[in-house]
């Protein structure tokens, strides 16, 4: 495992993206809620399988029942430099550089069922949550939201962020949906036994996002950066010297758990401070 201790002078702002899978989810309520225009009372939306009203309320369930990484966005781990700029040279944060990881692809798969009363109107139901969905080009979009080390929250230029932001020039954040089919009939059954729940019928969809990690700010200029690492035997060490094209010096230290501590080359990265 490599670790990246932070120089002096350097500051980590919070984990930026840790309410995405939450804020997806609310999205999905709330785009079918807000949907509604059958007359009468909208269907509950509820996340319990096993709930089954006493009266003639229509329930469309929304369980999300798996989070996978996206396999076709696989990216390195390594620190890059924000994908952001300053518009006003003046501006007290401009004066730093800013590192980030690349974000965490995500794919959220949610199983979605209804109920009614009568079989008939639970199948209309369902067909009007399968067009209302189809309209879901975006269950989020928004300007991407950037929290510097000192808490301030801006946009892709620079300035203060706001929600109502829609300049062609600003990155948006996106959370798309997509209808797939993910469950068999085996595996629909053994998840509703499962929650102690009737089988329904029912439909699976995919939400892909990004969750984004946390901001490294610190000064223009040359950076010094230790790498620590840790392997288990000399292949991975030669390995992890491939891969970081530096060369490993021989001092090898116990690091206590069983594992061989080995410390590569000290490697600088310049930044340009910024011009004018």
């Amino acid at each position: 495992m490599v670790q990246k201790i932070l120089p002096a002078d350097f500051e980590r702002g919070p984990t930026q993206g840790r309410t995405i899978v939450g804020e997806t989810t609310e999205s999905l309520h709330k785009f079918l809620l807000e949907g509604w225009t059958l007359g009468g009372a909208p269907p509950r939306i509820e996340e319990d399988l096993s709930f089954v009203p006493k009266d003639r309320e229509e329930v469309v369930y929304v369980y999300m029942y798996k989070v996978a990484q996206n396999q076709a966005l696989m990216n390195s781990k390594r620190f890059r430099l924000a994908r952001f700029s300053f518009e006003d040279d003046n501006d007290p944060d401009s004066k730093h550089t800013y590192w980030e990881r690349p974000p965490l692809y995500l794919e959220l798969h949610y199983l979605v069922a209804v109920h009614s009363k009568f079989r008939s109107d639970a199948e209309r139901l369902m067909g009007w949550v399968m067009m209302r969905l189809h309209e879901a080009t975006h269950l989020v979009y928004r300007p991407r939201r950037y929290t510097l080390p000192n808490g301030r929250q801006i946009d892709s230029k620079g300035r203060d962020w706001s929600s109502t932001t829609f300049d062609e020039e600003v990155i948006m954040e996106k959370v798309s949906l997509s209808f797939i089919d993910d469950l068999t009939v085996g595996d629909a059954i053994n998840f509703f036994t499962i929650n102690e729940a009737p089988y329904r019928p029912y439909l699976t969809y995919k939400a892909r996002c990004a969750m984004e990690g946390a901001l490294i700010s610190g000064p223009a200029g040359p950076v010094d950066v230790d790498y620590s690492m840790a392997y288990s035997d000399a292949a991975e060490i030669a390995r992890a010297q491939r891969e970081e094209g530096g060369d490993l010096s021989p001092e090898r230290v116990d690091s206590g758990t069983g594992r061989i501590a080995a410390r590569p080359a000290r490697r600088t990265t310049h930044v340009e401070p910024k011009k004018g």
